[in-house]
């Protein structure tokens, strides 16, 4: 009886989907951060340049 209780428990494959999924979960969430780590201060200057320029087109500056 105890043999095939542990047997039953063994095949059960209902936590091991729940696992997967915050795997990748996990892994999607180190691309996205490693991207903004490495896109950030790319990211920051573009968007200083684009303040700037409407900055200067508002002023009639261009």
């Amino acid at each position: 009886m105890l043999t095939k209780l542990i047997a039953r428990y063994l095949s059960r494959e209902d936590g091991a989907t729940a696992i997967e999924y915050g795997l990748i979960a996990a892994g999607i969430a180190v691309v996205i951060s490693a991207a903004v780590f490495a896109l950030g201060g790319s990211i920051t200057n573009l968007f200083t340049e684009v303040g700037t320029t409407l900055d200067s087109a508002s002023t009639g500056g261009v």
